[in-house]
């Protein structure tokens, strides 16, 4: 095991009992390891959304396009509403067993559910089992799911420094757009190989089949990775919570709704920025499948590159200046973005869905960061994965069905910039409300 060495600071719920100074390697390792499975399962979500039209015509009878995209996204809604179940299960077993096993466990599941999407027959072959199957696979991803971004946040999190957590957490975030950019860009080589019809028959199979080898890669990585040192020292001193659910709940319910708060924007505007708008742009504004593809991978570049720059930013500044500050600029900007986006301009197009994009990406830096300095190290993974995944079952997964539902009936093509506008300010209203956690700010990095 690398050397560890760890200096006591004061046991307040926003930080960490115990903070570490790993080397170089071990930190690198951590973060890797951690990333890999947000990679993997923010892939299958991303998938799912880009191919949301086709899943739609493969798996549900129907000659009415928005029955069966809505069909489409209900089955992806579903595998949301038992992430907070998910959450609830892997996040005690992480805060009782440990983050490192926990989350080999979890991104087995998530790999092997996916693949097994890839092999469904069609509605055509096998009738209404094939919706059927399609469900259930989908409960378990959601299910495994649920504790994939506490864990991997939680893990980073103990082993990074204190004056650089919100850059090094961030990183796994990124690893979250990574993932949706692996997606679309599979999905974008499908569309210029592959006829409609091709993708249609069987290319649709191709990017689910693709998550074993990446998952086989992840397994790897993770099994090869330590304990994190903050939960090593807590074990050693016999402080493991013995029901960190009950301890969660009773302890630190305040810490979790604020959670939940601050994951109701995160949430709703990624779903919709990212799941949502490639289908949208196709089926609603009129655009071709390839330019909302492309406008996807330019948006999620963009993402990527701004996501370590807040958060590395929020190591300085604060986390409730940055988190506070992208909330404004969705209140301020969703709605001029999306009418920008209907003017039937395809550069314009692309131009609107990055300045979404960027408004995002300003949250997504600190976000995670912010969430773990909530919680100590004994209930952090529950804790932290009840409060996200409740957001992620009812604003984030619901989205897309929500948003492509409101559309539908009022005929008001920028209307899902209400959705985002509206979750900005309940947000912007927790983050104000929220004391800063970031150590350099408080004095105790």
């Amino acid at each position: 095991m690398s050397a560890v060495s760890k200096s006591t600071v004061p046991k307040t719920a926003g930080t960490p009992e115990r903070q570490p100074n790993p080397d170089r390697s071990t930190l690198r390792r951590a973060t890797v390891g951690a990333t890999i499975g947000s990679i993997v399962e923010w892939f299958d979500v991303a998938v799912y959304g880009y191919l949301a039209t086709v899943l739609g015509k493969v798996f549900f009878p129907g000659s009415d396009p928005t029955t069966q995209l809505l069909s489409s996204f209900a089955v992806f809604g579903v595998a949301f509403a038992v992430r907070p179940l998910g959450g609830i299960f892997f996040g005690a077993l992480g805060d009782r067993i440990g983050r490192q096993k926990t989350l080999a466990w979890v991104i087995i599941s998530v790999s092997v559910a996916t693949l097994c999407v890839g092999l469904l027959p069609s509605y055509a072959s096998i009738g209404v089992l094939a919706p059927l199957l399609l469900v259930v696979l989908r409960l378990i991803q959601g299910f495994s799911a649920g504790g994939e971004m506490g864990g991997a946040s939680a893990f980073v999190a103990e082993y990074a420094p204190p004056k650089r957590r919100g850059y090094l957490v961030s990183l796994v975030e990124m690893g979250c757009i990574l993932g949706f950019l692996l997606g679309s860009l599979v999905v974008l080589v499908l569309n210029f190989a592959l006829s409609a019809q091709q993708v249609e028959d069987w290319g649709w199979r191709i990017p689910f089949l693709l998550t074993a080898p990446i998952g086989a890669i992840g397994l790897y990585i993770r099994n090869k990775l330590e304990e994190t040192p903050e939960f090593v020292a807590l074990r050693a001193e016999g402080k493991v919570a013995r029901h960190p659910l009950r301890e969660s709940i009773t302890q630190h319910w305040r810490s979790i709704i604020r959670t939940a708060g601050y994951s109701l924007f995160q949430n709703a505007a990624l779903y919709v920025i990212l799941t949502f708008i490639p289908s949208y742009q196709v089926n609603t504004l009129g655009y071709s499948a390839t330019l909302a593809s492309v406008s996807s991978v330019v948006s999620m570049v963009l993402v990527c590159l701004l996501i370590p720059l807040t958060g590395a930013a929020s190591d300085v500044v604060g986390r409730r200046l940055v988190l506070g500050g992208s909330c404004v600029l969705a209140v301020l900007l969703a709605y001029p973005l999306f009418v920008l986006m209907d003017a039937h301009n395809t550069v314009l197009a692309v131009l609107a869905h990055c300045g979404l994009g960027l408004v995002l990406g300003v949250f997504l830096g600190p976000t995670l960061a912010a969430m773990n300095e909530l919680f100590s190290t004994r209930v952090r993974f529950g804790g932290f994965s009840l409060g996200y995944n409740f957001s992620v079952s009812a604003f984030g997964g619901t989205a897309p069905f929500i948003v492509t539902f409101i559309v539908a009936r009022t005929g008001v093509v920028a209307s899902p910039a209400f959705y985002i506008m509206a979750a900005a300010v309940i947000t912007l209203i927790v983050v104000l409300a929220t004391r800063e956690t970031a150590p350099r700010k408080i004095g105790q990095a």
